[in-house]
């Protein structure tokens, strides 16, 4: 999830924020800016996390790597010597496991470099205030710095606890897959009871996707995986926890992806098969029922779940246009957003799928949807890809 004041959940972090006393959350700050540097050094300090070093450059920061071995890289796109871009494939080349979370201001440019970054292996993306004043005002900033070091950082740091130590499981002898969670450690899966699948469904006029913290990867791989000819059949709508100008960035990605027209939703547009709408950074992108068919609509309102968009703003809005006639997916994310639009949908009578554990950077909003029982099946991304051909098409998967 990127930076926007109603985009990210606004928690507070944790009093403690480490996982044992003996392994530490470590972290690197690579950024040009010595006001960011310092800053965000004091939030990680005063968070309980370790600053294992800072650095004003790409190449300052692979010698600290290769000295501290840290679990987390606040990586800097814009730096002097060797940008955050260049530093990037050659920091997961030294340590495989390395969650990296890239930092820009937001502009197009920086916003396209930043998803082409997730492709490469960071794990997500922060968006910086524009001026140092900006950060250093910026409480929703902090809070989310704070809050994916603390995600991202503590599998990490169980994965090199002594072998033996309480909690400890073998670390695995290869790299993470490129979708793999954030924790190499071994950890029993999470129970949760399926939804009965309906018989006799109702063909889709719609697929929907919840998204949020790695979603971006996880939505481009699953649409390619859908394929082309099932996405011409339905409109394609998708909330994506992103900011502004991110929103309109990612959809140009899709449409390159899948060969398919992709742009932000706008107000009143009529939905089409064969397109895929992305609710802009910033608003709640619904649905209104039409005569000559469903329309989008934008609303400013307040934040749902903490977020702007907001998942279950369309899933509800869907729930109404189009009952049982969907087909939905909740994708790896934080929080619970989309929980309550699922809900809905499944009331109406349609599927929802959602991402398993695994395969999820952070099992937050599909974990929610499983463990309230409204998944009807919970699948690694490339099954929900094949599984949600089927439910488009209507052939056995």
């Amino acid at each position: 999830m990127a930076l926007s004041p109603a985009v990210v959940p606004l928690r507070s972090p944790p009093a403690q924020s480490t996982t044992s006393a003996a392994a530490p959350i470590r972290v690197l700050i690579a950024d040009d800016s010595a006001v960011v540097r310092g800053l965000v050094a004091r939030w990680i300090t005063e968070a309980g996390f370790e600053v294992a070093g800072t650095a004003s450059n790409g190449r300052i920061a692979l010698e600290m790597m290769a000295k501290h071995d840290p679990d987390v890289v606040l990586l800097d796109i814009e730096m002097p010597e060797l940008d955050g871009t260049t530093a990037l494939p050659r920091m997961l080349a030294m340590s495989p496991n390395l969650q990296v979370v890239m930092m820009s201001t937001l502009t197009t440019r920086n916003a396209d470099i930043s998803l082409k970054c997730l492709a490469l292996g960071a794990v997500d993306y922060l968006a910086k205030p524009e001026s140092n004043r900006g950060v250093t005002t910026s409480e929703t900033f902090r809070v989310e710095l704070i809050e994916r070091v603390r995600v991202f950082g503590a599998a990490r740091a169980r994965a090199r606890r002594p072998a033996g130590a309480p909690g400890t499981a073998p670390a695995p002898a290869h790299a993470a897959p490129a979708l793999a969670p954030a924790a190499p450690a071994p950890r029993p899966p999470t129970p949760f009871t399926l939804r009965p699948k309906v018989r006799n469904r109702t063909q889709p006029r719609a697929l929907l996707i919840g998204s949020s913290t790695g979603g971006p990867r996880a939505v481009g791989e699953m649409l390619e995986g859908i394929g082309a000819a099932a996405l011409r059949r339905v409109p394609v709508l998708i909330v994506q926890h992103m900011p502004p100008i991110f929103t309109a960035v990612f959809a140009e990605h899709l449409s390159t992806r899948t060969g398919l027209r992709a742009a932000e939703g706008k107000a009143d547009e009529r939905l089409e098969a064969g397109r895929i709408y992305v609710a802009p950074g910033g608003r709640h992108m619904g649905l209104v029922a039409g005569s000559n068919g469903p329309t989008i609509r934008l609303t400013d309102g307040p934040p749902v779940n903490f977020c702007r968009p907001a998942v279950d703003v369309l899933f509800k809005d869907a729930a109404v246009v189009f009952g049982a006639a969907t087909a939905t997916v909740i994708l790896t994310g934080m929080g619970s957003d989309g929980t309550n639009g699922a809900r809905a949908l499944t009331d109406a009578g349609g599927p929802v799928l959602a991402q398993d554990e695994a395969t999820s950077t952070v099992w937050g909003m599909p974990g929610s949807v499983a463990r309230a029982g409204l998944a009807e099946a919970v699948l690694p991304l490339p099954e929900l890809a094949t599984a949600l051909r089927a439910l488009i098409t209507g052939q056995p998967s």
